[in-house]
């Protein structure tokens, strides 16, 4: 059909250009149907390219250059204080969006999947209604709700455009370096960030309602992050709650409940990262047969169908780990059953990284989950303080953890913080998809020195025995 009919037939619409509705719609048209991406934002990508996990690495990238370029005295290099350009800070960011966001719309035409911007809700189970759109409706064999979430803000506060109280889209936006910078939230998000603005040299506080820091992480993993995020910080606040937030001309008044000493305190601008909601709401659900929970997520099964036959949903709108590539393999997933394939997300392993320096990464069951659940298991450690590639990197703070099975050595759970734990974690989550034993990762030869045999020294750790540290036993 050509653009600018009022009513177009198409076989797969996927309702959001995020990375799982473009990941979705690139494979559907791979397999050979006929694929339309509605969106209200220009270009493909949405929260994860353009307000989220690629801004939010260039600006890590950055801020890792200036610890480095600060730190190396110890290793014999003076560099003075570094000069921040932030408008060219800034600059690099967008650079890598647009080269990213234009590289999609590209593959989207090559692909011949049809983009379409603008708002769509459904009419009944077979047809959606298009506002700001060219078209005024589009009728599908199948439509895919792939809408994503957006930020949590306090009671009584709201992310206006250009506020001093920021979602991580506002932060992202590097409008200025405030002199003191309150992040509330001490999860992924509220690190990362937080981490970017102690760089570019903010005095950073961040409070935490819980008891510690990135919480859905084990402690011994944690630790070393912490410990970073700590020597960066100005304050940690744990077991504290925000109270109170009342903007004002030059800043915020944050009222604190908790151990906290004033417990007002004045900062120049303010992230809440405390979480995100699904965007299931107006959508025109209810003239479907799609059931929503009581917290707004959409119910669906294996295969991502809800409960209208026709209809999918993958994604943070149906919440589990938000995270971008559960995101786009329940996209391909969904692409694959309306194929008729025999396909369903039926995965062991998510990994998740914080982007921090040291970065953390885990995937499979931890060891709180594996209490929770009252399960055995054996834990073995390697520290990088025994790495060679690690200590030639001045990057000692690392470790590499292994939980397994203790009868079949079946492993069940990695972890790895360190500097490139988010490039590393993929050997473990593959591990535990297969099934392997430790034994296997043993076996397999690691090339020296790299932080990946850290991976083998582990494994062979588990077993009884490494090279670069002594038994167990004869340490005792």
């Amino acid at each position: 059909m050509v653009m600018g009919e009022m009513t177009q037939e198409v076989e797969v619409v996927f309702i959001g250009g995020g990375s799982g509705g473009y990941a979705g719609a690139f494979r559907a048209a791979d397999l050979g149907f006929d694929v339309m991406i509605v969106d209200d934002a220009p270009r493909l990508g949405g929260v994860c390219l353009h307000r989220g996990c690629i801004p939010s690495k260039a600006l890590l990238h950055v801020g890792q250059l200036l610890y480095d370029a600060r730190t190396a005295g110890d290793l014999g290099l003076k560099f003075g204080e570094p000069e921040i350009d932030l408008e060219k800070v800034r600059g690099f960011k967008d650079r890598v969006v647009d080269r990213l966001a234009d590289g999609l719309m590209r593959l989207a035409k090559q692909r011949g999947v049809q983009v379409v911007q603008g708002r769509a809700t459904f009419e009944d189970s077979s047809t959606l209604h298009l506002e700001g759109a060219d078209l005024a409706r589009v009728k599908f064999k199948y439509a895919v709700i792939a809408t994503g979430s957006r930020a949590i803000a306090l009671p009584g506060t709201s992310f206006a455009p250009g506020g001093r109280i920021m979602s991580s889209t506002g932060a992202l936006e590097l409008v200025d370096v405030p002199e003191r910078f309150l992040v509330v939230g001490g999860g992924y998000v509220g690190l990362e960030l937080g981490s970017v603005y102690a760089a570019l040299g903010s005095k950073v506080t961040i409070v935490e309602m819980l008891d510690r820091l990135i919480a859905q992480a084990d402690p011994d993993l944690a630790r070393s992050v912490i410990k970073r995020v700590e020597e960066a910080s100005e304050s940690v606040l744990l077991s504290t709650k925000v109270y109170k937030m009342v903007e004002t001309d030059d800043g915020v008044e944050v009222t604190f409940d908790g151990d906290v000493s004033p417990k007002s305190q004045h900062f120049d601008r303010v992230l809440v990262a405390v979480g995100r909601r699904p965007n299931s709401g107006n959508l025109g659900l209810e003239n479907t047969k799609v059931e929503v929970d009581d917290r707004g997520f959409i119910e669906v099964d294996e295969q991502r169908r809800t409960s209208d036959p026709r209809i999918f949903a993958i994604g943070d709108v149906i919440g589990g780990m938000m995270l971008a590539h559960k995101a786009m393999f329940e996209g391909r997933v969904v692409a694959e059953v309306i194929a008729g394939q025999p396909a369903a997300f039926d995965v062991v392993a998510i990994p998740a990284v914080v982007y921090t320096d040291p970065a953390l990464a885990w995937a499979g069951l931890t060891e709180n989950e594996a209490r929770e659940q009252g399960r055995e298991i054996k834990v073995a450690r390697f520290p990088w303080s025994a790495s060679g590639r690690a200590l030639t990197m001045d990057a000692p703070e690392g470790m590499t953890k292994i939980i397994a099975d203790p009868d079949s050595g079946r492993v069940l759970g990695y972890g790895i913080v360190g500097r490139e734990a988010g490039e590393m974690i993929a050997e473990g989550a593959l591990a535990i998809e297969m099934g392997a034993l430790a034994e296997d990762i043993a076996l397999t030869i690691h090339a020296h020195p790299t932080l990946s045999e850290t991976q083998a020294e582990v494994a062979e750790l588990f077993l009884g025995s490494t090279t670069h540290l002594l038994p167990p036993k004869s340490r005792a």
